[in-house]
């Protein structure tokens, strides 16, 4: 009797469409830097400060962040030669999710775009997630007239939501129900985020007179942490809820043939493989 041992063979490295280097990944630091202080300079910066007198300046000040968001989108196809086929995958995705967005506008979260920004971070990467986010967003905004100073926050959210998404453990191994039951509980939470981040970009700019939970530049940081929540809970509590349970319930249902779908074609465009060109027959 022998014994035949046989070895699972490795699994395939997930190829991406976009592979951020040194100056993709400085870029994209530098304006995640400027995101965060333009989303969270109320919590910054102290009371004393005199940035509150120029608060109603802040939504264009910081409207300066989508010059930078499309230095990174340029860095990144610069430097890791995005081909015609990976342009072609992120004008169909950004079609495809801006065209859902509308869908459930205006009603308690509804918001099909987000389970999309999910698989298509996880299949094809985060440098590829965050242009997908970002170019989806400005698409959408233009398709239903959103655009104004909010449009690069929303830009910048979006991206960093599907960049994360890129950036989940197993991408090469993971597969199945545990993949689906991690990807719906990213979703959930990335999308209470997304709405959190958002009403930061708001928030501060109510007048405090008229609300008690309304940003108070000479309130202390604590105070203010306290009001923000309470106008979180108050305000965007059941629309972000809404979105939270509308993404995990697409992911779980639709996410198997999505995933499948998304990576067929990841390999049938061979992002990875270098162009060769025969030698001429003489």
């Amino acid at each position: 009797m022998s014994l035949r041992t046989t070895t699972r063979p490795p699994a395939q490295r997930q190829a991406r469409a976009v592979r951020l280097g040194p100056r993709s990944i400085a870029a994209l630091a530098l304006v995640s830097a400027v995101g965060v202080a333009g989303f969270g300079w109320p919590f910054l910066a102290p009371p004393t400060s005199r940035i509150g007198a120029h608060a109603q300046d802040a939504p264009w000040l910081f409207a300066g962040v989508l010059v930078l968001l499309v230095a990174v989108v340029a860095a990144a196809i610069s430097e890791s030669g995005l081909g015609p086929k990976a342009v072609a995958m992120l004008g169909v995705l950004a079609a495809t999710g801006a065209a859902l967005r509308p869908i459930g506008a205006g009603t308690a979260g509804i918001e099909p775009m987000f389970f999309l920004m999910v698989l298509s971070g996880r299949v094809l990467g985060p440098g590829f997630g965050f242009v997908l986010g970002s170019v989806t967003m400005f698409a959408s905004a233009l398709l239903t007239g959103g655009v104004g100073p909010w449009l690069p926050f929303q830009m910048l959210a979006m991206g960093w939501f599907a960049m994360g998404a890129g950036l989940l453990p197993g991408p090469d191994r993971l597969r199945g129900r545990a993949e689906l039951v991690m990807l719906a509980g990213y979703g959930f939470l990335a999308a209470f985020a997304y709405g959190t981040v958002m009403n930061m970009a708001g928030w501060p700019f109510m007048s405090a007179l008229a609300s008690n939970v309304a940003f108070d530049q000479q309130a202390p940081v604590a105070a203010n942490l306290a009001r923000f929540v309470a106008y979180c809970l108050a305000t965007s509590l059941g629309w972000d809820l809404g979105r939270a349970v509308v993404t995990v319930v697409l992911t779980l249902t639709l996410g198997p043939a999505v995933l499948r779908a998304l990576r067929r074609a990841t390999r049938r465009a061979a992002f990875e493989t270098p162009v060769t060109f025969d030698a001429a027959e003489k």
